[in-house]
């Protein structure tokens, strides 16, 4: 509406007579502003705060001055309980990923042994590279799959080039732990938005130095070749195995849960045809083999052989030694057990945090985490995070357990998305390393082709952290992972719709169409990468120089609604939850109530905010001023 209309300056004159000079005409200089303006200053709250910005954790309680001695004693009393809580509650939540992990194993080993085994795919680059995410998600552990790779190439079942993609799955698969582990907080809005924004930096991070590598790797084979100048340039003799510094304190809780014998998926990997029949939970933890000669008769001709036999000393005494279960039935228990142990000592973690993270400790944990060096080395400051990261993963030797421990602190709002990147590409980098030195205790005989595997997931790395860090611009996967974040705060069903198609769906559709062949996969693949670029570019034409696209391509209206919107698929899932709720259970109920109960206390309070000031109205609406409120200006 123009400012200047008749309607405005007639409704302006007759209904605020305040604005109005002493001859009862308006003068020249007032005019009430459009409506649309003020009600736009309603729905952006000035006050709202930023939901990336870290949220101040206020000290609600007394200052330590303020405080007798009694007090003090006790608040110092009341820190060391919860500090011990709270690394109580960091061991279980360890020990819980590595039961989680077998329980994996348990379920899905045989079935990534099996995977393995079909060498004519894994010559695919493709499919060797979902391949490497579907066993890696499989048996949640990179580690266990790289090393069922280092085996089947010493035992020349698979050559070092046609492992590399494999290795690049692997690193794909080994990220699904940190975003389950983000789902945890889907209680709160801003939480979930900023835990599972800082666990999917690390997927998109994998996703595009794949998209870049993986073409490359085929086309010109740089990263095999890099690693084999590598080890036929220095003379690398067989070394220890690699230090066993975090599973010393976890290994007496989770081997006492259970024990599994990890040769099984390698042995049916490369073909052992007995392995099928043995189980992964381990029986009896200390055997010893000794050579028996039998004698045998063949056609009249007695001749003695040497039989190597294993004879079992003493036996486990984990709980599902002596349990006559199959292993997935165990696998079943342990993965109902592991995940809510997980989801429990998440909840309390993220509880003590809360309470602990108060008044000065908050101010001085934030500084130390987020703040850059001083100009002008404030660059060098995120190449020390990855240093850190790097090193924090060589220690607890697993990249899966440090990106799942700082994953709550990303949602709390202690470490920023900007600081957890630098420190997840150093996870990842610090996960390569204790590869490097399980490789360096191979036999000689396959020492250089052990190790040039696991130069090459470094090197891949590496030259990840080269394409999407140095430059600012390039780090693009923060920005996708922040946009990621929004959509599934306001939608959080599409979190598992994003876990579930990235890391089952997607992968297995593309394995599908490598086994239907090369002709298949490029004939479903390229069209859908094109369409998908379009869409891109078109995006980013839209919000950044619409004017050069056509007038049907400035927006996506002229489609259906479900295909550029998620309003309507919100309403068909919110639906479906809320039918679940009234048949199975009330929580859902309560949950829907309280979200009401939200939207209907910030309705009222525009409403009221509104009836307060009556230039407060809709565009379409009469400007009328309440009779109370003119009575109240006239007077």
């Amino acid at each position: 509406v123009d400012a200047a209309s008749p309607h405005t300056e007639a409704t302006s004159t007759h209904n605020y007579p305040n604005l109005t000079d002493d001859d009862g005409k308006a003068p020249k200089d007032s005019v009430v502003l459009p409506a649309y303006s003020t009600m736009d200053l309603v729905d952006k709250d000035p006050d709202e705060d930023d939901p990336w910005n870290l949220p101040e954790l206020q000290d609600t309680g007394l200052k330590w001055s303020e405080l007798d001695a009694k007090g003090k004693v006790m608040r110092v009393l009341t820190s060391i309980v919860k500090f011990i809580l709270l690394v109580g509650f960091l061991y279980m939540f360890v020990c819980s990923l590595d039961v989680l992990s077998s329980a994996f194993q348990l379920v899905g080993g045989k079935a990534a042994g099996d995977i393995f085994q079909d060498n004519a795919v894994l010559s695919n680059p493709v499919a060797g590279l979902v391949i490497g995410v579907l066993v890696t998600v499989l048996v949640q552990s990179s580690s266990t799959s790289s090393s069922i790779v280092v085996s089947m190439v010493s035992s020349g079942l698979l050559e070092v080039q046609s492992a590399v993609p494999v290795i690049m799955g692997a690193n794909i698969g080994t990220s699904v732990t940190n975003t389950i582990v983000a789902m945890m907080q889907a209680g709160d809005r801003n939480e979930f938005r900023r835990a599972f924004a800082g666990a999917t930096v690390h997927d998109f991070f994998n996703w595009l130095s794949v998209l870049i590598l993986l073409p490359l790797e085929a086309a010109t084979g740089v990263l095999y070749k890099l690693t084999k100048i590598v080890i036929d340039s220095f003379n690398i003799q067989g070394g220890d195995n690699a230090p066993d510094l975090l599973n010393v304190i976890t290994d007496p809780l989770t081997s006492a849960i259970i024990e599994l014998d990890k040769t099984v998926i390698s042995d049916i990997a490369t073909g052992d045809p007995a392995a099928r029949n043995k189980s992964l939970i381990k029986i009896w933890c200390k055997t010893e083999n000794i050579t028996v000669i039998h004698g045998i008769i063949n056609q009249t001709v007695k001749q003695w052989i040497n039989v190597t036999e294993t004879i079992n000393l003493e036996r486990c005494n984990h709980i599902f030694a002596y349990a006559n279960l199959p292993d997935l039935a165990v696998g079943l228990i342990l993965l109902a057990l592991s995940l809510l142990i997980l989801c429990t000592c998440l909840i309390l973690i993220v509880k003590l945090l809360n309470s602990m993270l108060k008044g000065q400790v908050a101010v001085v944990i934030k500084k130390v985490l987020n703040t850059d060096f001083p100009f002008p080395f404030g660059w060098v400051t995120g190449y020390i995070a990855i240093l850190v990261g790097a090193g924090m993963t060589f220690i607890v030797q697993s990249s899966s357990v440090f990106t799942s421990a700082i994953t709550p602190l990303v949602g709390i709002g202690v470490i920023s998305l900007e600081r957890a990147y630098p420190l997840t590409l150093g996870s990842n980098i610090g996960t390569t390393t204790t590869a490097i030195l399980a490789a360096m205790a191979a036999p000689g005989e396959t020492l250089a082709n052990s190790l040039q595997i696991a130069l090459c997931h470094f090197f891949f790395n590496i030259a990840g952290i080269l394409l999407w860090y140095p430059i600012p611009f390039t780090r693009i996967p923060i920005r996708l992972a922040r946009a990621l974040g929004n959509r599934t705060a306001n939608y959080r069903w599409f979190a598992a719709i994003y876990l579930l198609l990235c890391f089952f769906l997607m992968p297995l559709t593309i394995l599908g169409l490598s086994l239907a062949g090369w002709q298949a996969l490029v004939g479903v693949a390229v069209p859908i990468v094109v369409l998908a670029i379009f869409i891109i570019i078109v995006n980013l034409m839209q919000t950044r120089c619409p004017r050069y696209l056509p007038s049907r391509l400035r927006n996506w209206d002229f489609l259906p609604r479900p295909l550029h919107s998620m309003a309507p698929w919100d309403g068909v899932i919110m639906s479906g939850m809320a039918f679940c709720g009234t048949r199975c259970c009330c929580c859902c109920k309560c949950c829907q109530k309280t979200e009401d109960e939200e939207k209907g206390g910030k309705e009222r309070k525009k409403s009221q905010e509104m009836y307060d000031n009556p230039a407060l109205t809709r565009d379409n609406e009469p400007l009328e001023a309440p009779k109370e409120t003119v009575k109240a200006t006239q007077l």
